[in-house]
């Protein structure tokens, strides 16, 4: 398949599944300005030798369906054309899938568990595909750990009335690289709801995207990251409007300690001449910690219909409140145990929202050993 014929919009106006029609990158490019393409260890330009493993474990709940398929099953590449090289890729150089089936009507009894776990030197390519069918619910946890230097795909295919929870949390080693694209389409009355949180690699780089395909769909994108030094942590959110009275909301919240520590989030909605009634709004807030980190926050909205129901966007970095610090240390709190609540509120007001408890847990002990640092 070749070069989309019809442009995506002024923000992603290529797609394609040929890695030939995307040049490789040289960092002046809008979509790569922020990333420091020699850490991506050849991942954007096909240098990467691919040699390394990504080991893929599946916990599923008993009433979903696992399958390993090859790249010529007719459930791959549906929801989704690639719009970057390492998409591409990505798309290109996979071998095995995994597809999660969540049959119609069927409510799950517990999350679904995929565990990828890296191995070894050299790149490893992924694709995983999420198909919740017409009036299912299902939750579906992604856990990355280990060493690896990895590029995938995720699709998420939301059927009609039908509800998916996802928690995606990367919590690689420190020389880990990933950069993953996250591709939800959502049908007519579809709910979904995704939990980003992002503490560990060396340079992570992800790209959740929501599309809708008929009138009703609700999406929900939060997110966490904590970036220590040295650290690249990067999201690059598409929420595209194609259709009538959808809605979506996007939070997303970080805190940056250390010399060198870079975040970036760029968040993009469009709302397209037909997408009337839509209801949009992105949020992002950065704590900065310490002296020598960095937040690059871009909130970007473009609206092609005037017949919209709400959209907004807004976008904060700073440090940390000092009348909010010194109101905790008036009532006996000492400084630095001041310091921890402040940073735990602002961060858990989001993170209580994961539904999966031992996630949620997890996350925040890998919060408190941050600030315990």
């Amino acid at each position: 398949m070749g070069l989309n014929e019809k442009p995506l919009s002024t923000l992603h106006e290529k797609a394609s599944y040929e890695l030939g029609d995307f040049e490789v990158p040289t960092g002046r490019e809008e979509a790569w300005r922020f990333t420091p393409l020699s850490r991506l260890k050849g991942l954007h330009n096909g240098k990467a030798e691919a040699v390394g493993h990504v080991r893929v474990d599946v916990e599923a709940a008993p009433e979903v369906t696992v399958e390993t398929v090859g790249r010529d099953d007719a459930r791959v590449g549906k929801a989704f054309m690639p719009t970057d090289r390492v998409s591409a890729q990505a798309w290109n150089s996979f071998e095995k899938a995994t597809v999660i089936t969540v049959p119609r009507e069927a409510v799950t009894s517990k999350p679904t568990v995929l565990t990828l776990t890296g191995s070894g030197d050299g790149a490893a390519y992924g694709h995983i595909v999420v198909k919740v069918e017409p009036l299912a619910e299902a939750v579906v946890v992604l856990d990355h750990k280990g060493s690896a230097v990895y590029a995938d795909n995720i699709e998420f295919i939301v059927g009609d009335g039908a509800s998916l929870r996802v928690v995606s949390l990367q919590d690689w080693d420190d020389d880990a690289v990933h950069v993953s694209h996250h591709h939800a389409q959502l049908a007519k009355d579809a709910t979904f709801r995704s939990f980003v949180v992002t503490l560990g690699g060396d340079l992570v780089r992800l790209s959740p995207n929501v599309s809708y395909t008929a009138p009703g769909g609700d999406a929900d994108m939060s997110g966490v990251y904590f970036v220590d030094a040295g650290q690249h942590l990067e999201h690059r959110l598409l929420v595209d409007h194609s259709q009538p009275h959808c809605k979506s909301n996007v939070d997303y919240r970080g805190a940056l300690q250390g010399e060198d520590a870079h975040a970036v989030w760029i968040g993009d909605v469009i709302i397209r001449v037909e997408a009337e009634g839509t209801d949009t709004y992105e949020l992002n807030r950065n704590l900065i910690l310490t002296d020598g980190a960095r937040a690059d926050s871009v909130p970007n909205l473009e609206i092609l219909t005037g017949e919209v129901a709400g959209a907004g966007h807004a976008s904060a970095s700073g440090r940390l409140d000092d009348e909010h610090i010194f109101y905790l240390q008036a009532r006996g709190i000492p400084y630095d145990e001041a310091r921890r609540l402040v940073i735990r509120g602002f961060l858990g007001q989001l993170i209580e929202k994961i539904q999966v408890e031992e996630i949620r847990e997890r996350v925040l002990s890998a919060v408190e050993a941050e600030l315990a640092r």
